[in-house]
C-alpha cells in the first residue's frame, strides 16, 4: 500500500484493494453487466462472482505516477450491445474512481468473459 495523500495533520493510504471493490460496485450498476468474473484455472471457464466477491474480478494496478489502469472480467447480459455497455462502463467507472479517490484512471480494459440470459 502506497501513501496517497499527506499533510500537516497525517497520511492518508489507500489499498488497490478497496479501489477494485468500489470499481466493481460502480460497474455492477450499468445497465448490460451481469456481473464479474473469475477463470477457472482447472477447466478455463468463466465462473459469475456475486456479492462481495466482485472485486476478485477487478484488478488494479497503480503506477508510480500514482495514475490507476483498471482490468475487468465481465459477464454481459445476451442481447446486448456489447460496445455501448463497454463505452457506459468505461465512463461510468472512471467518473467514479476518480471523483471517489481524486487520482487519475489512465486505463479501463474491459474483457467480456461470457454471456448470460437475464430472466
Amino acid at each position: 500500500m502506497s501513501e496517497y495523500y499527506s499533510d500537516a495533520q497525517g497520511k492518508i493510504y489507500i489499498d488497490t484493494e478497496v479501489i477494485a471493490q468500489f470499481a466493481g460496485h460502480a460497474a455492477l450498476d450499468c445497465f448490460g453487466i451481469v456481473g464479474m468474473a473469475t477463470i477457472s484455472v482447472k477447466d478455463g471457464l468463466a465462473k459469475l462472482l456475486k456479492g462481495d466477491n466482485v472485486s476478485k474480478g477487478v484488478s488494479v494496478v497503480r503506477d508510480s505516477d500514482d495514475e490507476l489502469t483498471i482490468n475487468f472480467h465481465i459477464i454481459m447480459a445476451y442481447g446486448v450491445n456489447i460496445k455501448t455497455v463497454v463505452k457506459n462502463l468505461i465512463s461510468t467507472v472512471k467518473y467514479q474512481v476518480e471523483d471517489y479517490t481524486s487520482m487519475k484512471v489512465k486505463a479501463i480494459n474491459v474483457y467480456v468473459e461470457g454471456v448470460r440470459v437475464i430472466d
